[in-house]
């Protein structure tokens, strides 16, 4: 099954993606790899999960917003590289940053709301590296940053 197709099957629409919020480009292409820039959990441009873990923002609606992110990575994968999502053969690395309370230590549990999402839209070939991280803050105020390095067929 291709990554548009699982899309459907999970009755995912890709959103038109977000400009970046700074001086920035949201995608690079380098031959084969593309890095995508962090992404905030958006829904039509707004931020739709703020705060912080640990404080008013609970582990379900964390998981939902690296779900939501994750989305918005895939929306600008698709519209920056020729044959969108279906030229992904790889995900290589997803990068998440979650806006939490120093006392709090579930954020591979957040995480894994952007990874079960990959893995379902690209199979084996959307198990991949991760790095997630703790910061007291993030843009617009929002709960979780999601970040990508994808390998092209």
């Amino acid at each position: 099954m291709t990554p548009t197709e699982s899309l459907k099957d999970l009755g995912i629409i890709l959103p038109a993606p977000m400009a970046p919020v700074a001086t920035y480009v949201a995608v690079t292409i380098a031959g084969s790899l593309v890095t995508v820039s962090g992404q905030l959990p958006a829904i039509d441009g707004k931020i739709a999960v703020t705060g912080k873990l640990g404080q008013d923002v609970s582990l379900e609606e964390g998981r939902h917003a690296a779900r939501l992110c994750l989305i918005n990575v895939l929306a600008q994968l698709n519209v920056a590289i020729p044959g969108g999502l279906d030229a992904v053969s790889r995900i290589l690395r997803l990068g998440g940053f979650i806006a939490a309370t120093p006392a709090f230590t579930q954020h591979a549990v957040v995480m894994n709301g952007a990874s079960d999402l990959a893995v379902a839209v690209f199979g084996e070939a959307g198990r991949h590296a991760r790095a997630t991280i703790g910061v007291s803050s993030l843009p617009l105020d929002a709960a979780v940053e999601v970040e990508g390095t994808f390998w092209l067929s």
